[in-house]
Parts: C-alpha cells; structure tokens; sequence
C-alpha cells in the first residue's frame, strides 16, 4: 500500500525550498540576460547611428559580433572556474558585470568605446547558461528536473519580453536612456548571495579532488580523471559528446541570433515602406519583438515537458522542424506587418526551443566534475562559430541580396540544419545522467537503450 500513497503524493511536495530558490535566482538571471541583451538589439541601430553620425549595419553588426565573443570567452573561463570553486560565487561575479557595463554604455561618446563595453558586458553574460543550467541540473535531482530546466530557459524569453516592454515606453527618449535600465540586474546578486549555497555535488567533487591529491601523492597513477577539466573534456569517453553538443549549438545560434539581432531592424524596413519612420516605429518594433519572444517563451518552456513525454531527440527533431518552416515561411516572402507579428511566434517557438533542449539535455551527457565547463565549452564555441553571424547578415544583405536583410536573415539562420548532425551522434537519455548514479524517475517507462547501459557511470567519476 505504501507505493500507491506514494506516487499520489502532490508533486509540489517534492520540491524543497532551496529547489524553487535556485530555479527562481536561475530563471530571474537568465531573465535579465534576456533583457539586457534584447533591449541592446533594439537600439544597436539608434546607438550606431548616433556614434558614428551615420547608419551602418556594418557597425551595429560588429558590436553585436563582439558582445558574443566576450560571451563565449567569459562562459569558458567562468565555467571552468565554477567546476572548481563553485556555482554560486562565480553566478554573483558574471550578474555583477553585465549588469554594470550595459549600463556604462550610457557614458561612452566614441564607437569604440561603445564596442569595448559590450564585449566586457559580454563576459559577464556568457556566466549565466553554463553555471545556471548545471546548477539547476544538480538542485533539481528529481524527476521534474527537465521541466525545470525549461522553465530556466524561458527566463530568456520573459526577460526579452521585459525588455520590449521598456522599449516601448521609454524608447522614444532615446539608447542612452534606454540602455540605462541594465542596472537592474544587480539587484539580483543580492537575492543569490543571500538565498543560494552550493549544491551538494560540488562538496562530493571537492572531497574526491582532494582524495585524488592524496592518492597521487601517495605514488598512484595519474588518470584521465586528474586532468584539468577542459582536458577531460576533449579526451575519452566524452569528447563525442562534446564535438556533437557543439554542432548542435552551432546550428541553434545562427538561427536565434540571426532573427533576434535583425528583427527589429527588419520590422523598422517594413513599417518605413509604408511611411512610418524615426520614434514613430518604435511601438512597431517592440510588439513584432514581444511576438518572438512570447513564442520563444512557449517553446523554452514546454520543452521539458514534451522531452519527459516523447524523448530527448524526437523533440528536438520537433524544434529543428517548426523553426525551419517559420523561418522560410517568414522571412523571405512577408512584406507585411501583419504577416510578421502572425509567424514571429512560430520562429520564436521553434529556434528558441532547441536551446531550451541544450539546457536540458547536455548536462544528462557530462559528470558533475566538468558540468559547467560542458555547457560554457559547447555552448561557448558554438557562439565563436556564430559570433559573425550576425556582422555576416549586415554584409551580405547589401552585397548579395540587394539590401534585403530580410533574405541576409533567413540564409544566416539556415544553418540551422547543421544541428541534425549532432544530433545524430547523441544517445537517447530518457531524463537519465550518463555519468549519473540512480536514474531520475521521469514520467516515461520507456527502458534506456544497450547504447545509455554501457556508457553510465557512477556521477562523480570525475575527479
């Protein structure tokens, strides 16, 4: 009788505090992430414009290219920090700096200078996935860990959804005034530092770490295991993962960041056409972005939900698909308003659902030991490859599409596809660590696979 009462138990029951304190510190980061990020891309044009004395896509492309590849080198660096002295210390640094140096973009007077902030703010944005996702993956060891994890990652949407808000009412005074409201991440800090400790797995790692200098020093052989995380990384058994979580990333990141960053550029060329110019387009540009972004905010956080149900791949396979029909759908055909704020949820569902599928799936793929240096790794590099994207859509619209940034936009996110073949190389998890000890008990009976059977290990091989 005792299982029946059991598995009635309410699932809110579950959950402990610190659980929900972690997800809502993880979700609120990624939000305001979201939110300084978005609302740069909303006035990237003004702000060049006003620079240089001139519009340039170039410009705006460039600076945006930039922010990315700060992004990508601060997640590396701070994510395999964090897999050595901790989650939380290094998540209150990376709040600490984006939020500080989107707000001292307000200050600068020479493009330069502009662009120099950016790539810093760019460092400390880069902290929040790879240290947010893994410390959600390890709070939440439970069977709602996915849904949670998808939860985190609609944060991003929330906060573009935020920030499309603010641009809406305060656009009109102009990009300094608007970039202005990046401070308020800072706040956040407060919230961690005070409610969030350490995970119990960073503890097991540190024990075993320390065991490890003990037994070595002892005259023991030195193992894989030993090496410096990022070393790990790219030796057996896990550099098959992370070579195909990196292509995926790869295909995921031109998408999102080639219709995020030329959106509202985009919806300002549309709404231009019929006459409506200047701080007249504003209101037009922040509900075509709350478009995309309340379409995104559906598809981060159903991800989880549906993964629990059908499998890792299948949805994945389901985002993958949607995204690339919205996107051929939308953006070389529309030449409406209408049309657009109709399909961008679509897009938005689609592209920003397959990296909602990243913070879910990837941890299940890497131990505790080298988690965060996983996601910063895969993640990090994808943004690399994809940095240009964004300058690449600014380029080619005036050289190979007439002006169009609308086509420049849908051939940059194409490559898309790319993400099927990572996809390929992955194993099917079913919710389970691959480096775990139990199996997380989803909602699916489904048995793993010989492929998932050989590869577990006990979580914590690492060092």
């Amino acid at each position: 009788m005792a299982a029946p009462a059991s598995s009635a138990r309410p699932w809110r029951a579950e959950i402990s505090r610190y659980q929900w304190a972690v997800l809502f510190a993880t979700t609120l980061g990624w939000a305001l992430d979201g939110f300084d990020s978005s609302l740069f891309t909303q006035v990237a044009g003004p702000a060049t414009t006003d620079l240089l004395n001139r519009p340039s896509t170039f410009h705006a492309g460039l600076v945006v290219t930039l922010f990315l590849a700060g992004w990508a080198a601060g997640a590396i660096l701070f994510g395999a920090i964090a897999d050595y002295i901790g989650r939380v210390r290094v998540l209150i640094i990376g709040v600490l700096t984006y939020s500080v140096f989107t707000a001292l973009a307000v200050f600068v007077t020479e493009y330069w200078q502009f662009a120099v902030v950016r790539f810093i703010a760019g460092i400390g944005s880069g902290v929040e996935l790879p240290v947010g996702a893994a410390l959600v993956a390890e709070a939440w060891n439970n069977r709602h860990r996915a849904r949670a994890s998808g939860v985190m990652m609609s944060g991003l949407a929330m906060g573009s959804l935020l920030s499309a808000l603010v641009y809406y009412f305060v656009g009109g005074l102009g990009w300094r005034q608007t970039l202005a409201f990046g401070l308020v991440p800072a706040l956040l800090a407060l919230f961690i530092r005070r409610h969030i400790h350490e995970p119990t797995t960073t503890a097991e790692v540190r024990a075993r770490r320390a065991a490890r200098r003990q037994e070595r020093a002892a005259g023991a052989t030195k193992t894989v295991d030993d090496r410096f995380v990022l070393h790990q990384l790219f030796s057996r058994p896990l550099v098959g993962h992370t070579v195909a979580c990196t292509v995926i990333c790869c295909g995921a990141l031109f998408a999102f960041w080639g219709v995020t960053t030329w959106t509202p550029q985009i919806i300002r060329d549309v709404v231009a056409d019929h006459g409506v110019v200047g701080d007249a387009a504003v209101p037009y540009v922040s509900w075509a972005t709350a478009a995309l972004n309340f379409g995104g905010l559906l598809g981060y956080a159903s991800w989880g939900f549906i993964a629990d149900r059908i499998g890792r791949r299948r949805t994945y396979v389901m985002s993958l698909l949607i995204g690339i029909v919205g996107i051929l759908a939308l953006y070389p055909f529309a030449h409406s308003y209408t049309t657009y704020v109709c399909l961008l949820p679509v897009v938005g569902f689609g592209v920003f659902g397959v990296l909602s599928g990243n913070a879910v799936f990837f941890p299940e793929l890497f131990g505790p030991a080298v988690r965060a240096s996983a996601m910063a790794v895969t993640n990090s590099i994808g943004r690399f490859f994809t940095a240009a994207g964004p300058l690449v859509a600014g380029t080619i619209a005036t050289t190979w599409f007439g002006g169009s940034l609308a086509g420049a936009t849908t051939a940059v996110s194409m490559l898309i596809v790319i993400a099927f073949i990572g996809l390929w190389f992955t194993p099917e998890t079913h919710g389970r660590f691959l480096y775990g000890g139990a199996p997380s008990p989803v909602e699916r009976t489904s048995p793993p696979t010989d492929r998932i059977t050989a590869a577990r290990q006990p979580e914590g091989t690492g060092p």
